[in-house]
């Protein structure tokens, strides 16, 4: 035996993963889901309330929890996207995409960050890290 050698032929088409569309959605549904989640918490202990005081009056007091609940969601969803509109001259928009994806904040936070660690990409994501130590994973 001379030698051997492995060769391997792979067919198919080579894509770049979108990691800050993915950031983006998974925080839109993180947000969803806790704005659902205090709108379940409400509901519950209005309900408890509701049979307190009449129980003949429960319809009208289901509407209004259900409104209450819907208005509050529509906020938490309006704060979502509010992302406040800051300069970013002077820095690169790949820079800004890596350290949203890597550190799963909203563009603002990400130029922030840089503009506070001279454009410093690693350091700009341990900053933003350390500010959300329990959402960054």
């Amino acid at each position: 035996m001379v030698g051997q050698l492995n060769t391997y032929i792979l067919f198919g088409v080579a894509k770049i993963e979108d990691l800050s569309q993915r950031a983006q959605i998974a925080a839109a549904n993180q947000f969803k889901n806790l704005g659902q989640n205090q709108a379940e918490t409400n509901v519950n202990t209005n309900d408890q309330t509701a049979n307190l005081l009449n129980p003949n009056d429960k319809q009208t007091t289901d509407k209004n929890v259900s409104a209450q609940a819907t208005a509050k969601a529509e906020t938490i969803h309006e704060e979502i996207d509010e992302d406040e509109q800051v300069d970013a001259e002077g820095i690169e928009e790949d820079d800004i995409q890596l350290v949203m994806s890597q550190s799963k904040t909203l563009r603002s936070q990400a130029i922030k960050a840089l503009r506070k660690c001279n454009n410093d990409i690693v350091n700009a994501i341990i900053e933003l890290a350390e500010g959300n130590k329990f959402n960054l994973f």
